[in-house]
């Protein structure tokens, strides 16, 4: 079988350093720092107080008032990237068979907000069951696809990938595979996340697994550093347009990268701590490789998950030398995790976005907060981790690692368009 070629045609975003793709990826490209004091709700008495926020978001630029009443965070999130992305398309949906353009999505804990501040309500109240009846609908991971279709009308395939901190680049591998087997034409795909929340904060904080450098939140996110201390959560959405080639080059659309791999495995090792020697992250790579048709020494960048745990960032950065052995001195790799902060199930959409616009533009983000004596002796730092600026580079192909609890793993591959 012939495979179809996959192109992105279209980006949103709605992240903590900005309201739109663009304004995104240029915080990205400046080293802004979107990490601050928690505004949300009162975080006192938590041992993290500070998060990755949106600012400034209104869901009513785009959506009908008493719609986005309907609606949790996330997913007005979700509608918004995807009218953003598909305005930036050029696509006339009225000119489509709507039943060839569909959406796959990612959401890690969906609606979680809206669940938490239900739950509040009902167990401070009198115990007579009084719930908004919007509750549901709001809060399954689902949702968000749904809301995307039923908005502009779209009749294909309509589905969520929940995956903890690898849904949306899972979503992006779904709707990869199925462009390229022939069952649509156009999807929108990414995922969307909004659980800077008490329950969240405080679940996190009991399994040790936020930063808790609340003198400092700015410098939280400190990836590949030694003093790192745990990943600080963030919020926000992205979305992609991706498109079959020959229907992109039929209306004359604008291209920025062609998807041209994708892996998927599964640690199969424990609930939230990475395989110590990442068998997992090392098969995904090798997996992604192998799809796209490349050799290790043809990558030019890599964005690492790069949580800024203790773990996870060694165990990646020694799966990454297995990969691709001396040719790792070659490459760029970076965390942009240490400006935005953790997305959970939109932070593969994001970085994937990233890749795409690294590709387009040939200038990989830094890694910030990064002190140069501040060196863990596990971690090689003969690798160019793009540490403080931004670095200009003609990249052709890159990669995107997104590794979840539950040992889930997605690795995607992007290429520089060319005909």
């Amino acid at each position: 079988m012939q495979l179809r070629r996959v192109v992105i045609t279209g980006l949103g975003a709605v992240t903590p350093l900005g309201n739109s793709a663009q304004e995104t990826w240029q915080g990205l490209v400046n080293g802004v720092n979107g990490i601050a004091p928690i505004t949300a709700f009162d975080a006192t008495n938590f041992k993290t107080r500070f998060a990755g926020e949106v600012k400034g978001f209104d869901p009513t630029a785009v959506i009908d008032k008493k719609e986005a009443r309907k609606m949790d965070r996330y997913a007005q999130f979700s509608v918004c990237v995807a009218d953003e992305a598909l305005k930036d398309s050029g696509l006339d949906l009225e000119k489509e068979d709507r039943s060839r353009v569909g959406v796959v999505w990612g959401s890690g804990m969906g609606g979680l907000q809206s669940m938490e501040q239900e739950l509040y309500q009902f167990a401070e109240g009198d115990g007579i069951p009084r719930f908004n009846p919007f509750m549901i609908p709001k809060s399954i991971p689902s949702i968000a696809a749904g809301q995307i279709s039923i908005r502009f009308g779209l009749g294909g395939l309509s589905f969520s990938v929940s995956t903890a901190c690898s849904s949306s680049s899972h979503a992006v591998s779904c709707a990869y595979d199925q462009i390229r087997l022939g069952h649509a034409e156009v999807l929108l795909t990414g995922g969307a996340e909004a659980v800077v929340t008490q329950a969240t904060i405080g679940g996190f904080n009991s399994l040790h697994a936020l930063s808790t450098r609340n003198d400092d939140p700015e410098h939280a996110s400190r990836p590949f550093s030694k003093s790192r201390d745990g990943f600080v959560l963030g919020e926000g959405a992205a979305c992609l347009i991706l498109e079959e080639y020959e229907h992109a080059k039929a209306r004359g659309a604008k291209i920025y990268a062609e998807v041209i791999g994708e892996g998927m495995t599964s640690d199969a090792y424990h609930m939230t701590a990475p395989d110590p020697e990442g068998k997992g992250a090392e098969r995904v790579m090798r997996l992604a490789l192998k799809d796209a048709g490349l050799q290790p020494e043809q990558v030019d960048f890599i964005n690492t998950h790069g949580t800024s745990t203790p773990l996870g960032d060694v165990t990646e950065i020694k799966a990454i030398q297995r990969v691709f052995g001396e040719h790792v001195y070659e490459m760029n790799l970076d965390s942009t995790k240490s400006m935005t902060g953790h997305l959970i199930g939109a932070t593969g959409a994001v970085e994937a976005l990233t890749c795409v616009m690294a590709l387009k533009d040939g200038i990989i983000p830094p890694t910030i907060n990064h002190d140069p004596e501040d060196k863990d002796e596990e971690i090689d730092y003969r690798i160019n981790f793009t540490f403080d600026k931004a670095q200009k580079r003609d990249i052709k192909y890159a990669l995107s690692n997104t590794f979840g609890f539950g040992g889930h793993n997605a690795c995607l591959v992007f290429k520089k368009w060319e005909e």
